[in-house]
């Protein structure tokens, strides 16, 4: 398969936990794929006064029907920051999660001959927008899922991510040691956050990549992303696949993908 993983990609994500291929998608494809989530972000914004607003660790969260909306801090309220999930709002977006470069690789590693989807969500990352700290994605799932190793992710990168934009970055190694510590700092979401002693800055790799990019990462490997400092932004599709014809975190749909 042209798309499938080489036994040396397959290597390189058992042992630091990622796999990164570079300008997977064209230029056209990404701008057409832009033009249709910014409508989308435009459309559920227009929304949000509809859905049940809420506050976590002072942020800004809005339910949605089966959306969740989360908005940049002050002074950046009205600014989405992240939507999940986007697919029932875009055919542009299941078109794209359903495209052979994502699957055939997915295939490989859910360990399953056909995958279908647990979530996706798009990370928008305005010019100055905040950080995500460092975590796990397994400890957020834990409680929905009994196939934990089977949950793993894709990053798209939907811009040109360049030095101090935020990108994504991760702790390459840090899969192998299953659920780190969690943070002790009285916060909300303090138990999803994985604690500063767990992060060794040594193995901390930063992708700067151009946009239509793919990072596939492990569900255990700690990763993150800091404050977008430059003048332009940071888009991202990221999604997690899992076997066939098991239900979507959220929606509880099956959403089979190939």
């Amino acid at each position: 398969m042209l798309d499938a993983l080489t036994e040396a990609e397959i290597q390189a994500y058992q042992s630091q936990g990622f796999i990164l291929r570079r300008s997977v998608f064209s230029r056209v494809e990404i701008e057409q794929f832009n033009a249709a989530i910014d409508r989308l972000a435009a459309d559920v914004i227009a929304q949000s006064h509809e859905g049940q607003e809420y506050r976590i660790d002072g942020r800004r969260f809005v339910d949605l029907d089966n959306q969740t909306l989360q908005f940049e801090p002050a002074p950046f309220e009205q600014d989405l920051r992240v939507l999940e999930p986007a697919h029932p709002l875009s055919s542009a977006v299941l078109t794209l999660l359903k495209d052979t470069r994502l699957v055939q690789p997915m295939q490989v590693l859910t360990g399953s001959d056909h995958v279908s989807l647990w979530t996706d969500k798009i990370n928008f990352k305005r010019p100055g927008g905040s950080e995500f700290g460092w975590h796990q994605d397994a400890p957020y799932w834990m409680h929905d899922a009994a196939h934990l190793t089977q949950l793993p992710n894709v990053m798209v990168t939907l811009d040109d991510v360049v030095p101090g934009s935020g990108g994504f970055r991760v702790v390459q190694g840090s899969h192998q040691a299953g659920i780190h510590a969690a943070r002790n700092d009285g916060t909300q979401l303090e138990g999803f956050y994985t604690h500063d002693d767990a992060v060794d800055v040594s193995q901390v790799v930063e992708f700067n990549e151009p946009a239509g990019s793919a990072i596939f990462f492990d569900p255990f490997l700690i990763h993150g992303s800091a404050r977008n400092e430059s003048g332009k932004r940071r888009r991202a599709l990221i999604a997690t696949y899992q076997p066939a014809n098991l239900p979507t975190l959220k929606t509880k749909q099956v959403v089979n993908l190939g």
